[in-house]
């Protein structure tokens, strides 16, 4: 038992001291309220660089299935070291999560989040016009949303947020679903298996990015899997599509054999991808 226990203190030991030495230098803070809904609080974390900061900020959505898990802060610095090496800040969005919260709710929320962030922008050593949006899967599909259908704000608005932008200036999606005509039919799987596509099939065009694509839309990335057989790569195609006949600077990569989800060589060919897109567009003069 002694031997046991010695065992599992020299294993926390080592976790602890690696937690130490990914977050030396980056500063953290965690839990930042941009709004309320219900009675509960919206949060993101923020990681900032270890270097001098580049100016940019790039939020990132916490959504799978539109489902927004909270996460120690410190599991998430492997994910972001990539831009925070490259002096980028780094928000981490959580919204109103599914089941309790459907689409239209989760997107009302990631616009306050950009809105909420731009107004504050100085307080984070970020320029508000130079954010950037990135997520997976749901998470790709609530940044296109904000790169194609973002506003400026309403200045009649009582909330000093709501009357700040929620434009963004790039946008990377991992395999985002782009139309969402064929999921909130109650015949198709994906309507049961996601709860957040529960809402009114008469809005499924209004949260579908692939309909919403304008030539003043932000530089746009997209990764996906010719494996994928959860959101399938059409999905991209269609939206590349648009984005080549409204002349919008946009790209598709296409990871070989890859399916929902990206591991080994393949994450870290779409993490050097993610930070050149960033680069290229947020930091050019």
């Amino acid at each position: 038992m002694r031997f046991v226990f010695t065992v599992m203190m020299l294993v926390s030991i080592l976790i602890s001291a690696r937690t130490s030495i990914a977050n030396e230098n980056v500063k953290i803070t965690p839990d930042v309220v941009y709004g309320h809904k219900f009675g509960m609080a919206l949060t993101f974390d923020v990681f900032q660089p270890p270097k001098e900061a580049n100016g940019a900020g790039i939020l990132f959505m916490v959504s799978g299935g539109w489902y927004s898990r909270w996460t120690d802060p410190n599991d998430m610095l492997d994910r972001f070291k990539p831009l925070l090496d490259e002096g980028f800040t780094v928000f981490s969005v959580r919204h109103g999560s599914s089941p309790k919260f459907v689409i239209p709710e989760v997107v009302k929320d990631v616009r306050r989040s950009v809105r909420f962030i731009r107004l504050h922008a100085k307080d984070y050593g970020v320029n508000p016009n130079r954010l950037g949006v990135w997520g997976g899967s749901a998470g790709g599909h609530l940044s296109l949303v904000l790169g194609t259908t973002s506003d400026e704000g309403s200045p009649k608005e009582k909330d000093e947020v709501l009357r700040s932008s929620d434009r963004v200036a790039a946008v990377v999606a991992y395999y985002p679903p782009t139309d969402l005509r064929e999921f909130v039919d109650e015949k198709s799987p994906y309507y049961h298996r996601f709860p957040a596509l529960q809402f009114n099939t008469d809005l499924a065009d209004d949260f579908s990015p692939v309909l919403h694509v304008t030539q003043d839309d932000p530089p746009t990335l997209l990764i996906h899997g010719d494996q994928d057989k959860l959101v399938p790569i059409s999905h991209s195609e269609k939206i590349m599509k648009q984005f080549n006949e409204q002349k919008v600077k946009a790209e598709l990569l296409i990871i070989k054999d890859a399916a929902h989800g990206f591991r080994g060589e393949d994450k870290n060919r779409a993490n050097q991808a993610v930070v050149k897109w960033f680069k290229r567009y947020l930091l050019k003069s």
